[in-house]
């Protein structure tokens, strides 16, 4: 894990980044409801195009990407603006797209879910009713740039259960979990 910044202790906006079925969906849930933050998954912000793409098993463009990444940006500035906390998935595999979505927003922590193909693959075939078919995932690790030292991204193996990883996420970043 990298050292964590003065700038993630003002953490208003977790963006969880990864391959598909790296865990994003699962991790992002727990750790919103741990914290009692509002939790949105990337994929609800996918086109109808998009989403018929992918599960024909038809990778995406980056002029596919665009509009998707835009939203997910506006999401985030207007739960910055509104003074509201929330973790937000997406795969986030380029440099690029990370640049839109987070960019300059030195209140938005970037932690990448990061493990082996071969967990990954085992993962995603157990899961079942998602758009995103494994035989695509080996584009998803050609197209992947890890974050560079710059981006100041928290890097986590998905090699734990998704409840100790949110929890450690959550410790590393120093966000409160409000006791119920």
């Amino acid at each position: 894990m990298m050292p964590i910044t003065p700038a993630a202790q003002a953490t208003s906006v977790v963006l969880l980044m990864g391959v598909s079925g790296s865990g994003k969906t699962t991790i992002g849930a727990l750790l919103a409801g741990m914290l009692h933050w509002e939790f949105a998954d990337a994929d609800d912000f996918h086109p109808a195009s998009n989403v018929q793409k992918m599960a024909s098993g038809i990778p995406l463009t980056d002029e596919d990407r665009w509009p998707w990444l835009d939203a997910i940006a506006a999401w985030i500035d207007a739960h910055r603006t509104a003074g509201t906390h929330a973790v937000v998935t997406c795969s986030a595999l380029k440099r690029r797209y990370r640049d839109i979505i987070v960019g300059d927003r030195r209140d938005v922590a970037l932690v990448y879910l990061k493990g082996s193909k071969a967990l990954i693959e085992q993962r995603m075939a157990m899961r079942h009713e998602h758009f995103m078919p494994a035989a695509l995932l080996q584009s998803q690790f050609d197209t992947l740039e890890e974050p560079a030292p710059e981006e100041q991204a928290l890097v986590v193996s998905v090699d734990d259960k998704p409840r100790e990883i949110a929890s450690s996420i959550a410790a590393a970043l120093h966000l409160s979990i409000p006791r119920d």
